[in-house]
């Protein structure tokens, strides 16, 4: 624990919090530090500690710097080590400022917005109309963002974006490190990268020499395996959440036409997750009220060697969509999930072992945003049937069972490389780029004899 008066990092919250209230002549530019809608360690941690950066560093007088942690201030409870790393830093939260409390639209609007994206490099479609407002990335994971002569963009293939964040401070302003500083990056680099054990597959060397920079600097930082369990105790620790709350734990969206599809992170086996009583029920008011058409729940546990176990669950109450995404996700070759089928109390969830533990959500994502980039180029017109909760058969013949099986296994599918962020997410080390297009998987479907999508 960094124990202090109030900090340089807590003033600097207060300011900016302060700073926001004013209007007229008087208001400043305002700089957002934007993370990333997961809201997990490395996003918080790297907006605020960013933002800290700038504050102390730009000549900009005019301006004030403020992180925005991307989510609404209610479900900042849900992200354990967030609020446990905070705790341990003696931040209070309270000095935190959530996406639901500032109006980004109407600074825009007002000309006085600067936007810096950390942890992610392209805005929600939410937020699309911001995009002018992004000056600046530092991300580390790929680059999906178009080139803009206005924007500077750091992206690298790092296991944790606070490295990156490290970095920048150590070469352009090593003055400002402080222990506090020092406890909040080492401490989420740590987590990120599975305490720097290679066999993870998450560390890079920049994350290890990184970390080497801040003990150098810090000698009395609390010992790295103490750090990380505790961190990796509340990032797992769902005791006393409802089902609802563990599915928002850590849940991302994806769409595609009008499919929209969430995959949710759940840390408790698969068997103890589906034997809750009225699951299936819970799983059906959780997507009704949200509008999802499919969930993916994939379920992360550690055994005794601290190594992660995995299954997997796609639930939906149309027959179609979840025999496309089911198996997409079991033909899958690159990577391959070694899916076996498991128990389910219901015939709305297909259940799964996963033999391939390397596998997490950032890989398993592009097997499903092929498909939904397929439906999305060439489908969305047809697509008009079976909706999640309007069963109909007109589904069947946009996507034909067989049509699907053959889309999945296509030897030539190749899925984009993505780095790792925790453990829900992926190395950064997978090869390959894409062989296929969402066009080219269309087309192959559209030249099997009765098999037309359109």
């Amino acid at each position: 624990m960094v124990r202090r008066g109030e900090g340089k990092m807590e003033a600097m919250l207060r300011a900016s919090r302060a700073a926001l209230e004013l209007h007229g002549r008087d208001a400043p530019g305002v700089h957002i530090v934007l993370g990333n809608e997961a809201c997990d360690l490395d996003s918080m941690v790297s907006a605020i500690v960013l933002a800290y950066f700038l504050t102390k560093t730009s000549l900009e007088q005019k301006t004030v710097f403020v992180p925005i942690l991307n989510i609404p201030r209610s479900e900042f409870p849900l992200r354990g080590e967030c609020t446990f790393l905070l705790q341990e830093s003696q931040l209070s939260e309270d000095l935190l400022i959530f996406r639901d409390e500032i109006d980004l639209q109407s600074l825009h609007k007002e000309g006085r917005l600067q936007l810096t994206l950390v942890d992610h490099n392209v805005l929600s479609r939410a937020d699309a109309d911001l995009e002018s407002a992004v000056t600046e990335v530092i991300d580390h994971r790929p680059l999906e963002r178009p080139f803009s002569p206005g924007c500077v963009v750091t992206c690298e293939p790092v296991g944790s974006c606070a490295t990156l964040v490290t970095e920048r401070i150590v070469q352009r302003a090593p003055n400002i490190l402080d222990k506090e500083l020092a406890f909040l990056l080492r401490s989420t680099i740590m987590l990120d990268c599975i305490n720097m054990a290679p066999a993870a597959g998450k560390v890079t060397p920049k994350d290890s020499d990184y970390v080497a920079v801040l003990d150098s600097r810090f000698h009395d930082l609390s010992p790295s395996n103490t750090v990380f369990k505790a961190l990796q105790e509340a990032k797992f620790d769902v005791s006393g959440l409802t089902t609802e709350q563990m599915l928002r734990k850590d849940l991302k969206a994806v769409f595609g036409g009008d499919l929209r599809l969430a995959i949710s992170a759940v840390f408790l086996a698969l068997e103890e997750f589906l034997a809750r009583p009225h699951v299936k029920e819970e799983l059906e008011e959780f997507c009704r009220t949200r509008g999802y058409d499919v969930l993916v729940i994939m379920t992360v546990t550690l055994n005794e060697k601290k190594e992660p176990s995995r299954q997997l669950a796609v639930y939906s109450p149309c027959s179609h969509f979840r025999e496309l995404v089911s198996c997409a996700l079991e033909k899958s070759e690159a990577p391959s999930l070694q899916l076996l089928p498991m128990y389910s109390p219901s015939s709305e969830i297909a259940a799964y072992s996963q033999g391939n533990r390397l596998a997490s959500r950032k890989k398993v994502l592009p097997i499903i945003e092929i498909l939904l980039k397929a439906l999305e180029t060439k489908g969305a017109a047809a697509m008009h049937g079976c909706q999640g909760w309007k069963e109909t058969s007109n589904i069947a013949q946009m996507v034909p069972a067989c049509c699907a099986e053959d889309i999945c296994q296509d030897e030539d599918l190749q899925l984009p490389p993505t780095p790792m962020n925790s453990l829900v997410e992926g190395c950064p080390l997978d090869g390959g780029l894409p062989k296929l297009t969402p066009e080219d998987i269309l087309e192959k479907i559209n030249q099997m004899p009765g098999k037309r999508l359109l």
